[in-house]
């Protein structure tokens, strides 16, 4: 069914800050290109060194999460475009630890809010890895 709210465009910037830029670029990989996707793992393997299973296996049970409790279509634009999609941007809110308003919009209401913990849990791991490697500026 399509929503009002569907749209392709890329209507927001992409996140200023770079570990928020990894978080979406990885889970536009694991969505398109699937759970197992090679260029995930290296970005995560360059970003985190050797605690990289961490934030792919977090990055993971948040595209199936999503893909499983999730009530309408979540759009995502290509991993190397310029821009976010709305979906994209209430996405990143969600992993910086938006409540459940931004998940009730993100997944139309879905009864099951395991996406939202999932995504505070990966939110806090690109954190702790942002300053780690210095990111924060």
């Amino acid at each position: 069914m399509a929503h009002s709210h569907d749209s392709t465009a890329l209507d927001l910037p992409l996140p200023a800050r770079r570990h928020q830029t990894l978080g979406l670029v990885l889970v536009r990989r694991l969505a398109a290109h699937g759970l197992h996707d090679a260029r995930a793992t290296m970005l995560a393997l360059d970003a985190a060194g050797s605690d990289f299973r961490k934030l792919l296996v977090l990055t993971r049970a948040l595209v199936v999460d999503l893909a499983r409790t999730s009530r309408r279509r979540i759009l995502l634009a290509p991993c190397c475009a310029a821009g976010m999609t709305r979906d994209e941007g209430l996405l990143i809110a969600l992993i910086g630890g938006a409540g459940l308003d931004v998940h009730g919009v993100l997944t139309d209401d879905a009864p099951c809010p395991a996406a939202m913990t999932t995504a505070h849990a990966l939110g806090n791991e690109l954190e702790r890895l942002a300053t780690r490697n210095n990111w924060r500026r």
